[in-house]
């Protein structure tokens, strides 16, 4: 990778750390919790397809797919460059293995949540 795009990647990692341990938590708690051992109501298909086809719950959704793959990426990526000890010659290949499956994770995430109707 360019040296001008690290400081990028560090931030997808950084933004991706931050919303994996605020956000997942709670959907955790919900959805696996609260929701099952009735301590909730659960919500109805309806109700919850209203609030998906809002565009701001949308946005929290693409932002909550979004940015924790790019984080698993960019650990991903160093995990595999300490495991198999690549040689710098090997590297952007691995660089573009592991962003392009995030990025093409969050071009289908993006394209599913634009067409649910």
């Amino acid at each position: 990778m360019t040296r001008g795009l690290t400081p990028f990647l560090w931030f997808l990692f950084g933004a991706g750390g931050m919303v994996s341990a605020l956000l997942f938590p709670v959907h955790i708690l919900l959805i696996g919790l609260a929701f099952p051992l009735g301590w909730l109501d659960a919500p109805d298909y309806e109700s919850l397809r209203s609030l998906v086809i809002h565009p701001i719950t949308r946005l929290y959704l693409f932002v909550f797919i979004f940015f924790p793959l790019f984080h698993w990426a960019h650990r991903f990526r160093y995990t595999i460059y300490d495991l198999l000890q690549v040689k710098h010659g090997a590297q952007q290949p691995i660089a573009l293995l592991c962003y392009g499956a995030a990025l093409l994770g969050s071009v289908l995430a993006a394209y599913t949540l634009l067409t649910i109707a």
